[in-house]
This record gives C-alpha cells, sequence and structure tokens, in this order.
C-alpha cells in the first residue's frame, strides 16, 4: 500500500489529501468481530470535501469518514476509488477499511472559518457513513454535533440500520438544523440479496429503520437502486418492493438502472460469472466494452414500468437522472435529494474521500 513505502515526514504529491505523510496512519487494526477486515486509522488534514462545479452531483459539499466498505456491495461505484492507494477494487474494497479517526476534531475546525457559508453536506455519498465500522469507531455523532453546533444543514444516506442508534440525535439536530435521511435498498428478495450485497444489513431490517425514523418525526427518502436487469427490473419485484417502503412510512423513492464504473464493473461482471452466468451475454449486450450506463431505451423502458406503481403506492417519486445540478436544500423533516451510488465519476469519487 502507498503510505508503507513512503519515509517518515516525506510528502508524496501523488496520495489523496490527508495521507500524504506516513505519520497520518496510526495504526492498522484487526479484531474477530470483523473477520478478514483491517481497518486502518489514519489522520486526515480536511473533512470538508468541496465537489466541483462541473460535477453532475446534487450537492456542493461532502463528508465521507471511511474508505471502503464491509457492505460489500459487488456493483458499488466507489470500488475504482480504492485503487488510487493500491488497493484493489474487489476485495480490498470490502476488507481493507480506512478510518479518520479525527474527522470530529478536523470538521469543527473548518466549520468555524468565517468563509464556511453553511451550505448543507451531504453524508453517504462514497462509502457508508454507517457501515458495521461505525459501532466500533462511533463517528458520526460527532459530524452530527458539529454540523449542528455550527448551523450547517445536512442530508444522510445509507444502508445501515446503526442509523436507528443516532435517530434521537439527529431528532435534535433537526430543531436547530434542516436534516434530511435516506435509506438505500437494491434488493428485496433475501437469497438474492445475501449474494450481491452480503455485508448488508436484510431489506426488512432497514424497513425497520425507515419506520423508526418515520415514528422519530422524519419524512424518509428510499433509494431503489440500483435496479438490476433481468434481476430486480420485473413488474412483480417492482410492485413488491414499493409496497414494502410504503407500508414502513417512506414518502419518495428515487430509482435508477444500475451503473458500472471502472473497477465496480470488473468486479460485477466476475459476480455475475459466478452466480449467474446465464445473463452475462445479456449484460455484456446492456454495458459493452467500456459503457457505464444502462442504454437510454432500457431506462426509458423502466420508467414506464416504475412510473405507475409509484402511483399506485402513493409514493412521491424520480429517476436519478431527473436530479438538477445545485446544493442539496435539506428541509427538516422533508427528504434531500443526495445521490445514488451510482452515479459519480471516478474523479468526482476522489474528491468526496478526504
Amino acid at each position: 500500500m502507498r503510505w508503507q513505502g513512503q519515509q517518515l515526514g516525506q510528502a508524496d504529491a501523488a496520495a489523496l489529501p490527508g495521507l500524504e505523510k506516513l505519520n497520518s496512519l496510526v495504526r492498522s487494526v484487526t479484531t474477530p468481530d470483523f473477520a478478514d477486515v483491517t481497518f486502518h486509522e489514519v489522520l486526515c488534514k480536511s473533512a470538508l470535501n468541496h465537489v466541483p462545479s462541473s460535477s453532475a452531483m446534487p450537492f456542493n459539499w461532502t463528508v465521507n469518514p471511511y474508505r471502503g466498505c464491509s457492505h460489500a456491495c459487488s456493483y458499488c461505484f466507489a470500488r475504482g476509488t480504492h485503487e488510487y492507494l493500491e488497493l484493489d477494487a474487489g476485495r480490498d474494497f470490502d476488507t481493507q477499511v480506512i478510518v479518520k479517526i479525527n474527522v470530529e476534531e478536523v470538521l469543527r475546525r473548518e466549520l468555524a472559518r468565517g468563509a464556511w457559508q453553511h451550505e448543507s453536506v451531504a453524508l453517504g455519498t462514497n462509502t457508508d457513513p454507517y457501515q458495521r465500522a461505525e459501532g466500533r469507531y462511533r463517528l458520526m455523532p460527532g459530524i452530527v454535533s458539529a454540523l449542528t453546533e455550527s448551523g450547517t444543514p445536512f442530508s444522510v444516506l445509507t444502508k445501515g440500520t446503526l442509523l436507528r442508534r443516532d435517530l434521537p440525535l439527529l431528532r435534535d439536530a433537526a430543531a436547530s438544523v434542516p436534516v434530511s435521511l435516506a435509506m438505500s435498498i437494491a434488493v428485496f428478495d433475501d437469497e438474492l440479496q445475501k449474494l450481491v450485497e452480503p455485508g448488508t444489513p436484510s431489506a426488512s431490517a432497514r424497513l425497520d429503520t425507515v419506520r423508526a425514523a418515520t415514528e422519530a418525526g422524519f419524512r424518509v427518502t428510499v433509494f431503489l437502486m440500483p435496479i438490476l436487469p433481468h434481476l430486480t427490473d420485473s413488474v412483480a419485484a417492482i410492485d413488491h418492493a414499493l409496497g414494502r417502503i410504503r407500508e414502513a412510512g417512506a414518502v419518495r423513492v428515487i430509482y435508477g438502472a444500475l451503473h458500472l464504473r471502472p473497477g465496480a464493473k470488473q468486479w460485477f461482471f466476475t459476480w455475475l460469472q459466478q452466480h449467474r452466468p446465464d445473463l452475462v451475454p445479456a449484460y455484456r449486450g446492456l454495458y459493452p466494452g467500456a459503457s457505464a450506463n444502462a442504454p437510454k431505451p432500457y431506462r426509458a423502458w423502466l420508467a414506464k414500468r416504475v412510473r405507475p406503481l409509484l402511483r399506485v403506492h402513493r409514493l412521491d417519486g424520480r429517476e436519478e437522472d431527473e436530479n438538477p445540478r445545485g446544493p442539496a436544500r435539506a428541509s427538516s423533516p422533508g427528504p434531500v435529494i443526495t445521490t445514488s451510488r451510482g452515479r459519480a465519476t471516478a474523479s468526482e469519487s476522489a474528491i468526496a474521500l478526504f
């Protein structure tokens, strides 16, 4: 890994911000509670990440306490960014997790600057802030408190049920600043979910978290994405998903087809070859060569399936590509659209890391 090859105190211009020097790495930790996972605890130099105006992301600022993710979603767009640290986009992404242990301290310092304009900050735009590691490191309470105390609105997007731990804190925060919550649930078939995203909580557990957030007073958005061609895009599957989302109390759904960015694409095709080799030809047709996006005809076909079902289930909804560029404007308790974890380019993702 890049930081192991540096000399103490010598800056590495090619390293990501916060990892320029060897002494940014505090220690590497393994524990029986996280089989095969290594946590690399680092001291970051920055916490707030500014998204370039050229980006298509509908927000300007992000905070990401972790790099890598034990959720192990085979389709995760952020996989390719692990290669910037000479880690691979496959198993290393799932098992080599970087933890910014001083993120609260750095964030408070940045928020206290006179130049800070209190724009909305998006949490969960790269890797999940409520992945299992958060149960050990408890970085999010400090981040939430820092944002709230500075008068900064924020949004959270997660697949993690650890969100429930912080609902009292988030509810208190929403009394002071606009806060919005969104839960990402792509797969509602338990057997498929365990194969395609083996480290995530079940759909039922995530829906219970949506229900708990709703009971806490939040109007929760669910990201039904990525919708996987030939796996989760049938009328029956979409109808089932939307029915359960509505039953859990969510008020809005953002949907979108699978994106396969570099790194994620190779890993997902490896997964497909292992678990559904019969679908490999179909996916090669949908995502030929370097193509990352499902073709427009497929996305239009998908929209014709989803939109009538959104009306049937009385859910507000929109397709991912309908999000305009602009700052996320959280309004408590209404939802804010953050990101799908499937649209950022590699360069945009790199900016969102540290």
